[in-house]
């Protein structure tokens, strides 16, 4: 039995990675480690924590010495690594966070691999990045794997010192690393402080919602379960030191993308036509705002055979259904609730 060590495996993405190899593996132990912060949340996994290939590990990667306990401990043939602080806006406000969890916190993971791992036969180290370290585009071109890094956050500056390290354990020690860089990604367990979560839960609420500048900025969107699948194949197929470009070939403005939402939204919720765009309202521009992001995926298509499943509008429907099916976990993560739910479930186990 292959023991993965899943990292952020109680986030948005990780949870959906881990789902999908807890259900698609059973030969496989699968071991998320996630330290549960605010956008962390156990109840994302409920389907599948029960399931004998399933553990979960509460703990912090920026503390070194622990990283490399567990690694004793496990034995892990294989790291999927997600965790991270990924929120601009947050990165903007507390940078000093982003560095701890993003760079020394991978490199803790990285050191605990080269240690533990005597032989790397057979072992792999995946690390999950952003398109946001390759900076800004204008309004055409695309990020290709040897586009030149261009971070203009601290977020995409502190995502972009862990791809090199990656790399750069990779040409030193002799590590097997793989790398992704990924677009935008939208659907279910998404923490409500990103944009279409953000909108769906306001529109629902008669809240303004707000959006930065003119709302001219384009994102590339991916359906996360479309991420998922990626990252399977990556991490299963990917070749050692190569990086893999995963986008959803969907751009779109950021204020197009709220209307049509706000166009969903009405006809789900039965509301005359135009009522939900009155809730728009523009905000001052986020400091250093990256014009564009759009992603070429020629590389995983043509060498792992992945393409994205969804059209735009069909995954918007969906995850839009999905938030108003869920609403009793929307009010838990924006209420404080899910605390309560993790000091009754698991602090005594």
């Amino acid at each position: 039995m292959k023991t993965i060590l899943i990292t952020g495996g109680a986030g948005f993405i990780g949870s959906h990675v881990v789902r999908r190899f807890v259900k698609k593996y059973p030969d496989y132990k699968i071991v998320n480690l996630d330290n549960l912060t605010y956008a962390g949340n156990l109840t994302n996994l409920l389907e599948i924590e029960n399931e004998p290939n399933y553990e979960f590990v509460k703990a912090d990667i920026t503390d070194g010495e622990l990283m490399k306990k567990l690694f004793k401990k496990y034995r892990f043939d294989g790291v999927i690594h997600l965790a991270a602080e990924s929120h601009v806006d947050r990165s903007i406000s507390s940078p000093m966070e982003f560095i701890f969890a993003n760079i020394v916190g991978t490199v803790n993971l990285l050191n605990a691999a080269r240690v533990i791992w005597e032989d790397y036969s057979g072992k792999k180290f995946y690390h999950i990045s952003t398109d946001e370290v390759y900076g800004s585009l204008g309004t055409t071109g695309f990020f290709y794997e040897n586009t030149a890094y261009d971070p203009r956050s601290p977020y995409s500056a502190s995502k972009a010192s862990s791809d090199h390290l990656v790399r750069a354990y990779y040409h030193t020690y002799g590590l097997p690393t793989v790398i992704s860089n990924c677009s935008n990604n939208y659907g279910a367990f998404q923490f409500p402080e990103k944009l279409i979560p953000l909108a769906i839960h306001n529109i629902k609420n008669n809240i303004l919602i707000p959006v930065y500048g003119k709302g001219a900025n384009i994102r590339d969107w991916l359906y996360v379960e479309d991420h998922a699948n990626a990252i399977d194949l990556i991490f299963h197929e990917g070749k050692v030191a190569e990086t893999y470009n995963i986008g959803g070939h969907n751009e779109w403005t950021n204020i197009d993308l709220i209307r049509l939402l706000c166009k969903i939204m009405d006809r789900k919720l039965k509301r005359s036509p135009g009522t939900s765009e009155n809730l728009i309202t523009y905000v001052k521009d986020r400091a250093g705002h990256d014009l564009r992001y759009a992603i070429d995926s020629t590389k995983i298509q043509n060498e792992l055979g992945w393409k994205p499943s969804l059209q735009f509008d069909e995954g918007l429907e969906k995850t839009v259904d999905w938030y108003l099916a869920n609403e009793e976990w929307m009010k838990n993560v924006t209420s404080g609730d899910y605390q309560k739910y993790y000091d009754k479930q698991y602090t005594k186990r």
